[in-house]
């Protein structure tokens, strides 16, 4: 993995939303990394439980560089990063983060481009919608919530210039009627794309809806924020190809741990296999992957794996550390 920058910024502003959603801008000392639609950063959070690191995709221009805008959504389902940050993140408070990174762009090859935002996922879609709108793209940006009293950023909306493309959906609304696929996902085009974020059914009804309509894999793109991930499995054995270590993975261990044990560091931000920080070639083994981020075409070629969550299903892995 290439290195990432390491940075202080401060909090600026603070905004408590609608749906336990806290919006927060960050600014430096200088003018902040350039970044493209669909980058997030991580952040460095003190819990109860020790310091851990969470990701927030960026939702604001990516042309702006004075600040960077992040939603939080406090989840008491969590593992207690959003909870101590909505507890401890006030304006003034200095905070470290890592990045930025993209695994998310947009494909600069779309001539139609639909974005599915579901709750906090909403948030890469508005950074998206910005670019968009400064390519003079071709673009819709489904917003879809539970109901009005818990959609965040409506404010934010209203003064938007694309705010015409932004089409609302609630639960219980007849107004801003649910997401309905057979509407809202146009027709399967080599050159129309879509994004889906937000939660995991969310995500999955989308994308099989998407898949049923013709849309081929590769222009359905999706991030995911969380994931419930069964870490465990049979035992089996790493080997690192460069630092010549070998290290057995017990039933309830990861591949990443095992090797911290034996000296061997592969960073690790989310532990759920959706970020990508933790991706390591592979050499030799079959995979039995678990993870959230990579492709389906990437998980075929079996050639990398999620350190923290994936496993070998044969009786050894070798990897290229």
């Amino acid at each position: 993995m290439t290195p990432s920058n390491t940075l202080t910024l401060t909090v600026s502003n603070r905004i408590d939303d609608l749906g336990d959603i806290m919006r927060i801008d960050l600014v430096g000392d200088a003018p902040l990394p350039p970044v493209t639609a669909g980058a997030h950063i991580d952040l460095a959070v003190d819990t109860p439980d020790g310091p851990v690191w969470r990701q927030y995709s960026l939702c604001g221009d990516p042309k702006d560089q004075s600040r960077w805008e992040l939603g939080i959504l406090r989840d008491p389902a969590s593992r207690g990063g959003s909870t101590a940050l909505h507890a401890g993140l006030t304006v003034g408070t200095r905070v470290t983060v890592e990045g930025p990174r993209n695994h998310f762009p947009l494909a600069e090859s779309a001539h139609s481009t639909v974005l599915f935002g579901g709750g906090i996922g909403v948030t890469p879609m508005l950074a998206m919608a910005w670019e968009l709108h400064a390519r003079a793209a071709d673009f819709t940006l489904h917003y879809a919530t539970r109901s009005a009293d818990r959609t965040a950023f409506l404010d934010l909306i209203a003064t938007l210039p694309f705010r015409n493309k932004i089409v609302l959906h609630h639960d219980d609304s007849d107004k801003y009627a649910p997401i309905d696929p057979a509407r809202d996902i146009p027709a399967a085009d080599q050159h129309t794309h879509l994004y889906i974020c937000g939660p995991l059914g969310f995500m999955e009804w989308i994308i099989a809806a998407a898949e049923a309509q013709g849309h081929a894999a590769r222009n359905i793109h999706r991030e995911y924020f969380a994931a419930d991930v069964d870490t465990t499995g049979e035992s089996f054995v790493v080997e690192c190809a460069q630092s010549k270590i070998t290290v057995r993975v017990g039933p309830d261990d990861t591949i990443a741990k095992a090797l911290a044990r034996a000296g061997v560091k592969i960073e690790v931000k989310c532990e759920e296999g959706i970020c990508g920080t933790c991706v390591t070639d592979v050499i030799e083994g079959d995979i039995d992957h678990r993870d959230h981020f990579l492709t389906e075409e990437e998980r075929a070629d079996m050639d990398q794996i999620c350190a923290c969550c994936s496993r070998g299903c044969g009786p050894k892995l070798v990897l290229d550390i």
